[in-house]
C-alpha cells in the first residue's frame, strides 16, 4: 500500500445509525449475567443507562453474505485491506466517555480511517490501521473511540507459533474468574454480528488462521474488565484503553484483574489465561464517585 493510497483511505467518512431497544438490552443482560440497572435489574426498561462498551452492539452495517470474506468478515467497508493481508484482528483501542447510552436511544455513528501503517512483525508484513468512531445521541455527543486494527497475511505452514507469553501482573487488588464456552462466543458474536470464524468455527481457527482453539472476542474481554471496574470502584469512568497482549484460546478459564494505582484516579487491568499469562492490558480513568 503506498503512502498516497493511505491518504485517500483517510479522506473517507461513514455514517451509520443504530437503535438499542429492550430485546438487544436484555438479550446481553442475559449473555452476559449482567444487571442492566440498579434499579430494574436485569429487565431493562426504555431510559435504564446501559453498561459501558454495550455500544459495539449498536450501529451496526449489515453486510449481505454475498458480501463477506472467507474469515466471515465483510470484504468492503470504509477501509478494504489489500489482498495479500487476509487475516485481521482488533488489537486494542482508546475511549472517552462522555454521557451513557441509555435503552431506547436513536444513535449515530460517525467514523473515519485515522491512520494506516505499514510495519513487519514475527509472521512478516503488517498493516495497522486505526479508526476513529464518534457516537452521538442527536447533537450530544456521547463516545469517542480509537480503534486499531492489525491486517497480517495467510498462515503458512498451516501453524503458528505464538509469541511468548508474558507473565501475569500478581498484585491484583480484584479478580473475577471467567469460564469461557462455546454458547457465550456465539451470544456475543451474534450481539455484535460478528461473523469472524475464528469466534465458533473449530477447524477454521486451527486449520486456517493458526490458533489453537476458538478465539475469546478481544472487545468480549475488554467489556467484562470495564465491568469489573466499574462494579468495583463505584465511581463514573471517563476514559478507557486496552490492547491485546496474546490471544485468549481455547475454552479454560481465566481470570479478570485489576489494582488501582496510587494517585486513585487510574486503575490497571489485565486478563490472566490457566498458563499464567497476561492476555490484554487496559487502564481506566474515573470521575466522582457514581
Amino acid at each position: 500500500m503506498t503512502t498516497e493510497t493511505a491518504h485517500d483511505w483517510t479522506d473517507r467518512i461513514e455514517t451509520q445509525a443504530g437503535y438499542f431497544d429492550r430485546f438487544r438490552a436484555a438479550a446481553a443482560a442475559a449473555t452476559l449475567d449482567d444487571q442492566v440497572s440498579e434499579i430494574s435489574g436485569d429487565a431493562p426498561e426504555t431510559g435504564d443507562p446501559l453498561p459501558l462498551l454495550w455500544h459495539w452492539m449498536c450501529c451496526i452495517t449489515p453486510a449481505p453474505l454475498s458480501q463477506l470474506g472467507a474469515d466471515g468478515h465483510p470484504m468492503r467497508g470504509i477501509f478494504v485491506p489489500p489482498p495479500d493481508l487476509p487475516r485481521r484482528m482488533w488489537a486494542g483501542g482508546r475511549l472517552t466517555f462522555h454521557a451513557p447510552l441509555r435503552v431506547g436511544d436513536t444513535l449515530t455513528r460517525t467514523s473515519s480511517v485515522a491512520s494506516v501503517r505499514e510495519t513487519n512483525g514475527r509472521s512478516g508484513k503488517l498493516l495497522i490501521v486505526t479508526l476513529w468512531h464518534q457516537y452521538s445521541r442527536g447533537a450530544e455527543r456521547l463516545i469517542d473511540e480509537q480503534q486499531d486494527l492489525v491486517y497480517r497475511g495467510p498462515l503458512a505452514g498451516g501453524h503458528e507459533t505464538p509469541a511468548p507469553g508474558q507473565p501475569a501482573r500478581d498484585d491484583a487488588r480484584w479478580q473475577q474468574r471467567v469460564q469461557p464456552d462455546p454458547v457465550l462466543l456465539f451470544r456475543y458474536s451474534a450481539l455484535t454480528f460478528n461473523a469472524h470464524r475464528i469466534h465458533y468455527d473449530l477447524d477454521y481457527a486451527k486449520h486456517t488462521e493458526g490458533y489453537a482453539g476458538l478465539v475469546v472476542h478481544g472487545p468480549l474481554l475488554a467489556t467484562l474488565l470495564v465491568r469489573l471496574a466499574a462494579r468495583t470502584t463505584r465511581r463514573r469512568m471517563t476514559t478507557f484503553a486496552f490492547r491485546g497482549v496474546r490471544p485468549l484460546t481455547g475454552m479454560q478459564p481465566f481470570l479478570l484483574c485489576g489494582a488501582p494505582r496510587a494517585e486513585g484516579s487510574t486503575v490497571d487491568l489485565w486478563t490472566r489465561d490457566a498458563q499464567g499469562h497476561v492476555t490484554m492490558e487496559a487502564h481506566a480513568t474515573f470521575g466522582e464517585p457514581s
